[in-house]
């Protein structure tokens, strides 16, 4: 039978603009093989098509159906979960706007409307207007006024979705305030706890293997963190080969209770092959 293959991306087929090396080969094999590869990120500032162009271009095998990141995640659980939302109040990038309104929402995000509602506070929604969900995601353009109002609107009933909780994420001049800062920030202002969709909560792999008809259970997932992507395959029954090309380090694996440490471990792409040349023969 074929491989599921959940892959995260920052670390593992890239690092900054950097890929690492030989992993979009090994896919790309897999690929061929006959395996389904389906890219899993928590990063939502960005649309899917964005992350097609830049995978395609490293030589990875890439669909728009085969990438799932935690934006696209939050509005396939939305429309899963609750049919009677319509209008969305978004604290994110432009990627996590276009998911929304892919799927049919009416998403005020950070264009001249909400320029206006953040200026009036949670009265310059007309009753009938206001958004009957917040989503909280990474936000490099958030202020003080909008943090406001999507806390006004959680505390009067709007229901409260984190992308990921991720507290910092990685760039190119070191650590950055992640979502989960905006996430925490909303929280403690409001007293509600919000759902979270992105690793290591169990509903992004389950979107991606979804996506392409499998379930997560089957999937052997890919991934550099102990704390997303390891604890992510272990919330849906899933198998991890943990890459020593991101965060973590072996050192970091062997200091983990037996029950929770992953099932491979691969230092690099010719490493990750072999793991998977096995796991095809069993």
């Amino acid at each position: 039978m074929s491989l599921l293959l959940l892959v995260d991306l920052d670390g593992v087929v890239y690092r900054g603009a950097d890929p690492v090396p030989g992993v979009a080969a090994v896919l790309a094999d897999r690929a061929a093989r006959g395996d389904d590869v389906v890219y899993v990120t928590n990063n939502s500032m960005h649309y899917r098509a964005d992350y097609q162009t830049r995978l395609a271009a490293m030589g990875a095998p890439v669909s728009p159906d085969t990438v799932v990141s935690s934006a696209r995640a939050t509005a396939a659980y939305l429309k899963e979960h609750d049919p009677s939302i319509r209008r969305v109040l978004v604290l994110g990038g432009g990627g996590l706007e276009r998911e929304l309104q892919d799927v049919g929402y009416d998403v005020i995000g950070s264009g001249t409307a909400a320029t206006r509602v953040s200026q009036e506070g949670i009265d310059g929604f007309s009753a009938a207007g206001r958004p009957d969900a917040v989503v909280v995601g990474l936000d490099p353009t958030l202020t003080y006024l909008r943090l406001s109002v999507a806390a006004d609107c959680v505390r009067a009933g709007a229901q409260f979705i984190a992308t990921n909780r991720d507290p910092v994420y990685p760039t190119e001049r070191g650590l950055r305030p992640g979502a989960g800062a905006l996430v925490a920030a909303v929280e403690a202002a409001t007293g509600v706890v919000p759902v979270s969709i992105g690793k290591p909560a169990p509903f992004l792999l389950t979107a991606a293997a979804h996506a392409v008809g499998r379930e997560p259970g089957e999937a052997i997932m890919i991934g550099d963190g102990i704390g997303t992507d390891l604890a992510a395959a272990h919330a849906v029954g899933a198998r991890c080969v943990l890459m020593l090309t991101g965060v973590s380090t072996q050192a970091d694996v062997d200091a983990l209770p037996d029950d929770q440490r992953p099932t491979a471990v691969a230092a690099d792409a010719a490493g990750l092959a072999a793991l998977l040349d096995g796991f095809s023969a069993e």
